[in-house]
């Protein structure tokens, strides 16, 4: 093509440096702006429609509306960033880095990021796929998605207020060690076949291949392509996932709780446990809840389970992560995070 009667010159280096990193943060700008209004958008369209959230179908409709753009976007700038790192860094150097200070190191780096990141069981999936495709041993990566919707600072901050600072320390403890066993537990057994394939064959996998080093624009044009391809797999099994959570969310019938989970019950624990597992409430929501069912004379260790199971484990997040693993290893992670709970709500009985 020519301007003027003089070919046009190719991009330099430097100008196409500057390009890929306006573009990087124009979108991240933007990003970081559909993320702070996401929330205000559906309210003000609710009240603009003269609709009033706290009918249960209104509700609903707000949390599906919310809780998907939320979750999208976590998956799409997340899935981007752990892109560009898994472009930009040596992941042998650091996997190597991890082995060579052994397990014990790993699962307890997995506890602590996961405690603090302020993400629930379903956000907490974007970066969870990320450490799968980068080759993070399955075991540390298992611990991160135990921990960091369990061990809830909003949570923790909430029991702290209602039930005691002491009670609080406790409901830290028991995730972070719960996290852990589980970790090291799973890290006995060869879980990798139980993974879907499609998460390790990335385009920034095959960009590094042959010891290539990437530019700033293929590392960035790799990142956005396999963003991609993870939302076209992954994004039905969103809606569907919080769709689920819409229809159950906000039904918490504490009288059942405490009828059947009271404590005349020797297996209230269970019963609370495995009640709490299909809702889809965050620490904010399911504190206020687990105080209620306090009040009414539920045992501590039963609240403290259904608190627990709650926050850790719901339908929407089975949902999302069948994406991610077979039917086998979605079990066993199901599985084993619910047994931890029982068994940390029977010692809160015992100890209280």
């Amino acid at each position: 093509m020519t301007w003027g009667g003089s070919p046009r010159k190719p991009p330099t280096r430097s100008q196409e440096l500057a390009r890929t990193l306006g573009l990087v943060l124009l979108a991240a700008v933007v990003w970081v702006g559909a993320y702070a209004v996401n929330e205000y958008i559906w309210d003000a369209l609710l009240g603009w429609l003269g609709l009033d959230r706290h009918v249960r179908a209104v509700g609903a409709v707000h949390f599906f509306l919310y809780d998907t753009v939320k979750i999208l976007l976590l998956l799409t700038g997340l899935m981007f960033v752990v892109g560009m790192l898994r472009a930009s860094l040596d992941l042998d150097k650091a996997r190597d880095y991890l082995q060579g200070r052994g397990l014990f190191v790993g699962l307890v780096l997995a506890v602590v990021l996961g405690a603090v990141t302020p993400f629930c069981s379903c956000s907490s999936i974007p970066l969870f796929i990320g450490f799968v495709a980068a080759g993070i041993p399955l075991s540390i990566t298992l611990t991160f998605l135990v921990s960091s919707p369990l061990i809830s600072e909003i949570a923790a901050i909430m029991i702290g207020d209602q039930f005691g600072w002491e009670i609080a320390a406790w409901y830290v403890a028991a995730g972070g060690v719960l996290s852990f066993v589980i970790g090291w537990i799973l890290s006995r057994f060869d879980l990798s076949r139980w993974v879907e394939e499609t998460v390790f064959a990335t385009k920034v996998a095959a960009l590094r291949a042959d010891g290539h080093v990437p530019s700033l624009a293929e590392r960035v044009g790799a990142a956005v392509g396999e963003t991609r391809d993870i939302l076209r797999s992954v994004w039905l099994w969103v809606l569907l996932g919080v769709g689920i959570g819409a229809v159950i969310h906000g039904w918490v019938p504490a009288d059942f709780f405490v009828r059947f989970a009271g404590p005349g019950n020797p297996f209230a624990v269970v019963v609370a446990t495995l009640a709490g597992v299909p809702l889809y409430v965050n620490g904010a929501g399911v504190v206020p809840i687990a105080e209620a069912l306090w009040a009414k004379g539920m045992s501590l260790g039963t609240v403290m389970a259904f608190t627990m199971s709650t926050i850790a484990l719901s339908i929407p997040q089975a949902v999302m992560l069948r994406r991610v693993l077979k039917p086998p290893l979605l079990a066993i992670f199901f599985g084993t995070v619910t047994a931890g709970i029982m068994v940390i709500g029977v010692l809160f009985n015992v100890v209280t």
